[in-house]
């Protein structure tokens, strides 16, 4: 970390309190509230703060010893609290001030809870670096994560030999939402979890599995602290929670997840474009058009909203002006750390307007499609079908690559454009398709052998001529066109 140095805490830097910035103060308060013993924590600080041009959008990550709690069976660790997602400063340098009823910047800071290993005296710095990385994310794509949320990141979070290598997100077991002079901000924990168990955190929810981590004490027990040197799944410690508790979770609920970004894309093989207006087709290797701001909103409300459980499942209206509660964005599957640009969102629906199309891009009903997907994204395709769409609600995946996006839906979803009598239709480079309970039976006989489907076997087709839909299963280079 070139940009960045371990340091003594705030004090050392910004002097007495009454000169701290309006922000910091009140996180730092939090805090001392936690930690009065430890008033001048250790620190990783931006060398260039990142108002000022440098690359890392945290100025301050606290690191603190936390000494667990014994009548809890919590163990002792390392706690790191970021300061930077949330404005500290109130004077528009990094965040618009939006008032003191609503988030201040993207409404939350990030924590950590690292297991202190035997004789360690001091904190490990590398999960300041992981934090700088999610920062980034969120300040680049403007989207923000929500409790529940899971991140495949693909690598061991300490870059070690480490079977913890993806995250989920939670409210932090201590600290307590601020209000600040800038408006509110909360504490999301970042959690360490196997492979496995992000696997099951997609095919189920974000929380179920949170819960299963909290009761397992070398998984993360009651504060969810995470434990590099893991080396079993919550699975395999207890193999009775996959189908007792999982699987049956999945049978009864289905999936909360809603979408997810990914490398895909979609093709009109009705037939060909007629002039550059024509946006029925959206082709690998070509230029993607770009959506509408008010079809973009509404695809993160599609997103957003789709947790509905006890009723029915709804896609929103696209509205006359952009959201501006960028607190309620959040990220559900990042394809990589490099790659990550878009986000799966959870909220539950509490729209029942039909979809109002933007005036200038009419939405066309297409004939017969081809999707196409890279592995991973292809491999959530049964998650998509018999977690959601049996379930009477709806999936999209969003391009990391452009503004295509690719929305299956139930015909238990009210609002879409798509229909029984035309199930493909696309407004611009959104395509929605809708599937009847029995062809999504159908589809998913068909894509059974896709969990066992391996890169150096691609391309793999899926095809139904009789409802002239095709899928294929690309290699990522496929999707690494600049021009994509």
């Amino acid at each position: 970390m070139d940009d960045m140095r371990p340091s003594g805490g705030a004090t050392g830097h910004l002097g007495l309190a009454s000169l701290f910035p309006p922000g910091l103060q009140a996180i730092y308060t939090e805090c001392r509230r936690l930690y009065p013993d430890q008033p001048n924590p250790l620190q990783v600080t931006a060398i260039v703060k990142y108002w000022l041009g440098g690359p890392d959008p945290l100025d301050y990550i606290s690191m603190y010893r936390n000494v667990g709690c014994p009548a809890l069976d919590v163990q002792e660790h390392w706690h790191y609290v970021s300061f930077g997602l949330s404005d500290l400063y109130g004077d528009n340098r990094v965040h618009e001030f939006t008032g003191l009823e609503g988030p201040s910047g993207f409404g939350f800071e990030l924590t950590f809870r690292l297991k202190r290993e035997p004789g360690e005296t001091a904190p490990p710095t590398w999960p300041a670096e992981l934090m700088q990385g999610l920062a980034r994310y969120v300040f680049q794509s403007e989207n923000t994560f929500c409790s529940g949320d899971h991140i495949s990141w693909h690598s061991p979070l300490d870059n070690s030999e480490s079977r913890i290598q993806h995250m989920l997100l939670t409210e932090d077991p201590q600290m307590q939402p601020v209000q600040t002079h800038f408006g509110l901000v909360s504490f999301l924990q970042i959690v360490g979890v196997c492979t496995e168990e992000l696997q099951a955190a997609q095919q189920w929810n974000g929380q179920g599995i949170l819960d299963l981590l909290r009761g397992v004490r070398v998984a993360g027990g009651p504060w969810l602290i995470t434990d590099m040197r893991r080396g079993e799944t919550i699975f395999e410690i207890d193999p009775h929670l996959q189908q007792e508790r999982v699987d049956k979770g999945i049978e009864t609920d289905g999936s909360n997840l809603s979408g997810v970004s990914a490398k895909c894309a979609w093709d009109d093989l009705s037939r060909p474009p007629e002039d550059e207006d024509d946006s029925r087709s959206i082709c690998i290797g070509s230029q993607p058009r770009r959506l509408s701001e008010k079809d973009t909103e509404q695809i993160r409300e599609a997103l957003r909203k789709g947790l509905e459980i006890n009723s029915k499942a709804v896609l929103p209206p696209i509205n006359s002006q952009r959201h501006q509660d960028r607190s309620l964005q959040s990220v559900g599957h990042l394809q990589s750390k490099q790659n990550s640009r878009s986000r799966k969102d959870s909220l539950e629906s509490e729209s029942s307007s039909a979809i109002v199309p933007h005036e200038l891009v009419r939405t066309r009903q297409l004939e017969s499609v081809h999707l196409k997907f890279n592995q991973e994204s292809g491999t959530l395709l049964p998650l998509c079908l018999r977690g959601r769409l049996l379930h009477g609600r709806h999936f999209t995946y969003k391009s990391i690559n452009g503004d295509t996006a690719i929305t299956f839906v139930s015909t238990g979803v009210e609002g879409a454009f798509a229909t029984e009598e035309h199930p493909y239709a696309a407004h611009g480079p959104w395509l929605q398709i809708l599937l009847t309970e029995e062809f999504v039976e159908h589809m998913l006989s068909d894509l059974r052998d896709l969990s066992i489907c391996e890169e150096s076997k691609l391309p793999k087709e899926y095809s139904w001529p009789d409802k002239k839909l095709k899928i294929s299963i690309l290699p990522d280079r496929v999707f690494d066109s600049p021009l994509q």
